[in-house]
């Protein structure tokens, strides 16, 4: 087989995460693991946000020179790689039981807790797909819930990337409500009623007949868990379009 061309080749980083070795590298060997750097770095994010996240505060958090954390990173964007796949962690080793559906469901709930625990997360710009150990069993969990269903491997890739574009955007949208309500005076359901209030003066049913319908319904006030409902909601909707898309493989296999 032909050697690697280096645009070709793992990034140090991916290596060190896989705990393969880079081969011929001199030196001593290092004090810390890449995971104690990733470790140390989820705890400042957990702590302080993502903008707290620097090379040289994470070297003092290890307690080595901001020199020597590039023995294991070579930039930033490294870092948060290793970041990320941290605080992701492995799946749970069991598998849900049930249809492809009810362990999407699990799965997709399973990585907004985790994002939930972490979210500066999604505050990371995305380069390129996953290559880090942990996102890749992520990802290997959620195309198991697939097995047996007539998609195609495009099809069970692409389903899959919806749904973690639906929690990942769900996960941001109560994240940024949250830090609003954190730094607002009011109860959320005096945010709500002061919102409720306030667009009842600027709208009139002959310009927005469908927003004033909504207005008068209610439905802008609900006393329910608002971030969970509405991650449930938009969740079986989702689910339904894959399921949907599921049948009409399963007729058309059926066809004689």
């Amino acid at each position: 087989m032909d050697e690697p061309s280096k645009a070709e080749e793992l990034p140090r980083v991916v290596r060190l995460l896989w705990g393969r070795d880079e081969p011929g590298r001199r030196g001593p060997k290092p004090a810390h693991t890449i995971h104690d750097i990733a470790a140390a770095a989820v705890r400042i994010a957990d702590t302080d946000g993502l903008d707290a996240v620097s090379m040289s505060a994470v070297a003092g958090a290890v307690g080595v020179t901001t020199m020597a954390l590039y023995r294991y990173v070579d930039a930033k964007s490294d870092l948060f790689v290793a970041m990320v796949d941290s605080a992701y962690g492995p799946p749970p080793r069991k598998r849900s039981n049930g249809g492809w559906r009810k362990q999407l469901q699990t799965w997709a709930s399973l990585n907004r807790a985790a994002l939930g625990r972490h979210p500066w997360i999604v505050q990371i710009p995305i380069s390129e797909p996953p290559l880090a150990p942990n996102q890749l069993r992520w990802m290997e969990r959620g195309l198991q819930a697939f097995a047996g269903t007539p998609l195609s491997e495009q099809e069970k890739l692409s389903s899959l990337l919806l749904a973690e574009v639906y929690v990942r955007g769900q996960v941001l949208l109560s994240t940024q409500i949250g830090d609003a309500l954190e730094h607002n005076p009011l109860t959320e359901r005096e945010a709500d009623d002061r919102y409720v209030r306030r667009l009842a003066q600027l709208i009139d049913e002959d310009d927005f007949p469908y927003l004033s319908a909504a207005l008068m319904s209610g439905s802008l006030q609900d006393d329910t868990d608002f971030a969970q409902e509405e991650f449930l909601f938009g969740l079986q909707t989702v689910l339904d379009g894959v399921e949907a898309r599921i049948e009409r493989g399963s007729a058309a296999r059926r066809r004689p």
